[in-house]
């Protein structure tokens, strides 16, 4: 049998090599892995949350240019970028024994690096030439969410074969809290930050301590012990391989309606970009106003995120989901009523608990609906598709705060959330409890 204890990630004369044997090197480094992805995750929320996309990078957008369209591009570039290269990357990592290689050296390059580019973008041009630092800052966005969606199917495969299915739950929702509530401290920062240095030092500050946490996480990432795939796929031409895709949606109905209902509820987030921006335009919301909700949305993802990765473990993630949707659809019709800014926060703890629901269960239920051999093509499936409605979601949210005001865009984006809820709570089953396959 192999020894616990051998660094996985390339071949070894050590390498587990049968099923009892892949069983009892994943026994013995859970709680190695356990910690180690603890690291990884909670450390990118806390770099992440120091330069927020529902708060900071929005009213950085719109100190560089007044353009509508182009705080709505912050979701469509993330959504573009993330969700949509998953695909032309899953077969590719079907065929690897080991994940990690791929997954470590793509997350750094491609994932993390752009933060200090964007930095370094802001000290230069943010006020010489602020349209030439807008357009990097969407590329280098660009470059960090394409190879994080890149990485994603490799990365979670490799999750699903570190972590148990009966953990994962638990893993994601208690790292997802542990950086949130690190994020709390980050987002006091945020606002200390954006008032005590003036434009454009303050961005510049906050993105170099983003790179900072986000390469501390990625230490976690490498540190993973991964066992060997002992099925690995052989290597089929693409376009064959697209033409297999279909069959999935027909042959898997609770799967099929499991996406409708989901690209339903995203194209209902469409106004979480533009919260904070409302709150700037008819609250004057200053820069301490902005520290104090992002500390709300983090801190909502601190609680949420445990609260919903334990719900998942004991009753599935469906549920997590639904009700998250409903909190969507609460957090738009929240701020149409909002009197005054400190309402504000009532959307934005359910922004986040619907972004933890996120996290927490979003990627978890896909291992659910396909056999261990299939879930890169799932999760890259499933991300590929959600792309085009992330992508134009918030470019037409963008659209109607133009032609409507952000109130009627609003009222809009409630209607669609609450409409995907309804089809999350009526139309899909449980995938853990449907029987489709057996769950590893």
């Amino acid at each position: 049998m192999a020894s616990p204890v051998v660094e996985s990630g390339s071949p070894s004369a050590a390498e587990p090599s049968t099923p009892l044997e892949i069983d009892a090197f994943v026994k013995a480094n859970t709680g190695w892995n356990f910690g180690v992805n603890l690291l990884d995750i909670s450390f990118m929320m806390l770099g992440m949350s120091l330069v927020s996309r529902e708060t900071v990078m929005p009213v950085l957008v719109s100190s560089l240019t007044d353009s509508k369209l182009a705080v709505g591009l912050i979701g469509a570039t993330v959504g573009l970028g993330f969700y949509l290269p998953q695909l032309l990357t899953a077969e590719y990592t079907e065929r690897l024994r080991y994940k990690k290689p791929f997954v470590v050296t793509l997350g750094f390059l491609g994932e993390r690096l752009p933060y200090l580019l964007i930095a370094v973008t802001i000290w230069l041009w943010a006020l010489r030439a602020p349209l030439a630092a807008l357009t990097l800052f969407f590329i280098f966005l660009g470059m960090t969410t394409f190879s994080a969606g890149a990485a994603n199917p490799g990365w979670y495969d490799m999750i699903a074969k570190v972590i148990p299915v009966h953990r994962r739950g638990l893993w994601s929702g208690l790292g997802h809290s542990l950086g949130a509530g690190m994020g709390i401290a980050g987002a006091a920062l945020v606002g200390w930050t954006l008032a005590r240095f003036p434009y454009p030092t303050n961005y510049v500050v906050l993105f170099g301590l983003a790179f900072v946490m986000v390469t501390i996480s990625w230490v976690g990432l490498a540190l993973n012990r991964e066992p060997p795939s002992l099925v690995a796929k052989e290597p089929t031409p693409f376009m064959r391989y697209l033409r297999r895709l279909p069959a999935i949606l027909r042959d898997n109905p609770n799967y099929r309606a499991f996406l409708i209902a989901r690209m339903t509820v995203q194209a209902g987030a469409m106004a979480s970009v533009f919260f904070i921006v409302y709150g700037r335009t008819h609250f004057s919301i200053d820069a301490k106003g902005i520290g104090a909700l992002t500390a709300v949305l983090i801190g909502s993802q601190a609680v949420m995120n445990l609260i919903w990765g334990l719900w998942g473990d004991r009753s599935g993630h469906k549920r997590v989901l639904t009700a998250a949707a409903f909190a969507l659809a609460l957090a738009s019709l929240a701020a149409l009523l909002a009197p005054s800014a400190a309402w504000l926060a009532v959307t934005f703890f359910l922004l986040g608990a619907y972004l933890a629901a996120d996290s927490a269960s979003g990627l978890n239920i896909i291992l659910e609906f396909c056999a261990p051999e299939d879930r890169p093509t799932y999760i890259g499936l499933t991300n590929t598709l959600f792309a085009p409605v992330i992508v134009v979601a918030p470019l037409i949210g963008g659209w109607l705060a133009s032609v409507m005001d952000y109130r009627g865009m609003m009222v809009v984006a409630m209607i669609i959330a609450a409409i995907g809820a309804l089809q999350l709570l009526l139309g899909v089953e449980e995938p853990r409890h449907a029987g489709r396959h057996q769950i590893s």
